[in-house]
């Protein structure tokens, strides 16, 4: 017979526990680490902004009471203190009441609360105002880049476009008109929409101020790129009217993370015929984030003088961005999709929408907070490569109004 495996009795204290060997990396240096050189670069950075900021708070919002020890909190809320206080711009970002002051500032907020081009589930028009109100959640500052948007650049939020939410066409002339004053002021334009119709008008009022080439690298799941949707310009086809603009080709459209069972089959037509550039989620699985990249900079910089992004949210995979129009699974993960972005924003732009988040159908804001990464990460990408403002040079036919 088999004899039982022998037991040892054992009194708390009376045995010393078995001594595990604990293996680690032998080439792993804990210096050549990320995270130890993010540690390093934050020491670098001024931290002179923060204090003019605080500063600025207790002028403006009167010194706080005797019984609080930290002198730099004022009475009423300004800036960026508390989170969860004070009037939401984005990134509480200084408000410009007269937008003729945004070429005082490296860059502008302009929200676009516009979602008759919705074909289904309309709120798109809420977008600006979740993108802002999450976006006090964050800090100015970033650790894995070491950059801090507040030390290094100056930001405005410019506030919203009217738009008109019976009219197609006036909206659009609306949207065109404030984004080539923005880009013209020598700001670089963000844009928070809103559905993807805008993407059309946003380009429109950056190519009529440039005689200079524009590519576009555009994130999502569905083609946009077809004519018309019920007899319209849709939110479906904004590349269609913007690759017929005569300083925008559609080689030089860059689209990634198309798929799955919502891309019209007149959308794929156009692109065919037009020769547009087009990488599934697939395609961006086997070449991977890095080499998706390299090929996206390489198609929309030929023969272009500069790159404008258009970010749909729903080119994430649903269950990460359900406050969206047209969700659809299978699409990237944030983490493939932010470093996709921060490379081909390294490069600088001319202008950057985020478009297709919808509040109503938003979960605890987490699609508005992704909104807010897209566009931060594309900042700090640009601020880490020295590549924001390299759109100035573009401006040779600017608009005055």
């Amino acid at each position: 017979m088999r004899e039982p495996p022998s037991r040892q009795a054992r009194r708390a204290g009376a045995m010393h526990a078995p001594v595990r060997e604990r293996r680690h990396h032998p080439d792993f240096n804990m210096l050549d680490s990320q995270g130890w050189k993010a540690l390093e670069a934050e020491a670098k950075l001024s931290g002179k902004g923060w204090g003019r900021e605080k500063q600025w708070a207790l002028e403006m919002g009167l010194p706080g009471s005797e019984s609080l020890t930290d002198k730099s909190i004022p009475t009423f809320a300004r800036g960026e203190l508390p989170h969860f206080a004070g009037i939401n711009t984005f990134l509480k970002a200084p408000y410009v009441e007269n937008v003729r002051d945004v070429g005082k500032y490296d860059a502008a907020v302009l929200g676009i609360p516009f979602d008759s081009g919705t074909t289904y589930r309309p709120g798109t028009r809420f977008g600006p105002q979740g993108i802002r109100r999450i976006s006090a959640l964050y800090t100015p500052y970033n650790y894995e880049m070491g950059v801090d948007l507040r030390e290094q650049m100056t930001l405005c939020d410019a506030g919203d476009v009217f738009t008109i939410p019976a009219n197609l066409e006036k909206s659009f002339d609306q949207i065109t008109r404030g984004v080539s004053h923005v880009f013209s002021s020598g700001a670089l334009p963000i844009m928070l929409g809103g559905d993807h119709s805008i993407g059309f008008p946003c380009v429109r009022g950056i190519a009529e101020c440039t005689s200079k080439r524009i590519g576009i690298i555009h994130f999502d799941r569905h083609i946009d790129i077809q004519q018309k949707d019920l007899d319209e310009r849709m939110h479906t086809t904004p590349w269609y009217w913007a690759t017929n603009l005569p300083n925008v080709s559609p080689k030089n459209l860059v689209q990634l993370g198309i798929g799955g069972w919502q891309v019209p089959r007149d959308g794929v037509k156009v692109a065919r015929e037009r020769g547009t550039n087009v990488l599934t989620i697939d395609d961006i699985e086997k070449l991977g984030p890095e080499k998706t990249a390299e090929i996206a900079l390489e198609l929309a910089w030929k023969d272009a003088d500069a790159v404008y992004i258009s970010f749909d949210v729903d080119s994430i995979d649903c269950g990460f961005v359900p406050g969206t129009g047209w969700p659809e699974p299978g699409g990237f993960l944030p983490r493939e999709a932010l470093k996709i972005l921060g490379l081909v924003a390294a490069e600088g732009l001319c202008g950057l929408e985020v478009v297709e988040v919808s509040p109503p159908y938003d979960t605890s804001d987490i699609t508005a907070l992704f909104g807010v990464r897209v566009v931060v990460e594309a900042l700090g990408s640009m601020l880490a490569h020295g590549k924001l403002g390299s759109h100035k040079h573009l401006i040779d036919k600017p608009v005055s109004f």
